[in-house]
């Protein structure tokens, strides 16, 4: 199963830290989610990102970045 995912973060001292993420129903929702999570004033950036794997059995692949908005940590920005 793929599961697309937006997640905002939020400037602290010293960098930056997740919000809360929403799980959506495809690429291109988990994408618009991400940019309007960026567009709130209290989010410093946002990504969109699928990932598959089997919740049951607690194994996932690696993330995949969709997109990103604003600031987000370099591990999720695109290479």
């Amino acid at each position: 199963m793929i599961y697309y995912v937006a997640l905002p973060f939020q400037k602290i001292e010293g960098g930056l830290t997740p919000g809360q993420a929403m799980e959506c129903a495809h690429e291109g929702a988990a994408i618009r989610r991400a940019y309007a999570m960026s567009c709130d004033r209290a989010n410093a950036g946002a990504v969109a990102f699928s990932r598959r794997g089997d919740p049951n059995l607690g194994e996932f692949d690696e993330a995949v970045i969709l997109k990103t908005f604003g600031e987000v940590p370099e591990d999720f920005c695109h290479s």
